[in-house]
């Protein structure tokens, strides 16, 4: 993986075009990693898009799981679940 500056991208397209054909691309603002680009074929963009959006649930997911470990909630049992549903649920304004 290369990293390019958004610099890069804005003063030199048709090199980072050619570049993401080649490899994929770490974008950094400020020397920070903001995105990644991946050279695809025309005729994949859909597959490529489609597993981008996977990739990037399974992230959110890990996300979630990691922060609830941190919290404890992990290991609430489905009893302890249900119970801080009714709870949230009885606080609520009727619609």
């Amino acid at each position: 993986m290369k990293f390019l500056s958004t610099r890069d991208l804005r003063n030199r397209p048709g090199y980072v075009r050619d570049l993401a054909q080649e490899d994929d691309l770490v974008l950094t603002a400020n020397g920070k990693p903001i995105a990644i680009l991946v050279g695809i074929e025309e005729d994949e963009f859909e597959d490529a898009a489609r597993a981008i959006r996977r990739a990037k649930a399974q992230l959110a997911l890990s996300r979630m799981r990691r922060q609830a470990a941190a919290r404890g909630v992990d290991r609430l049992s489905s009893t302890d679940i249900d119970s801080e549903i009714r709870a949230v649920r009885s606080k609520r304004k009727p619609a």
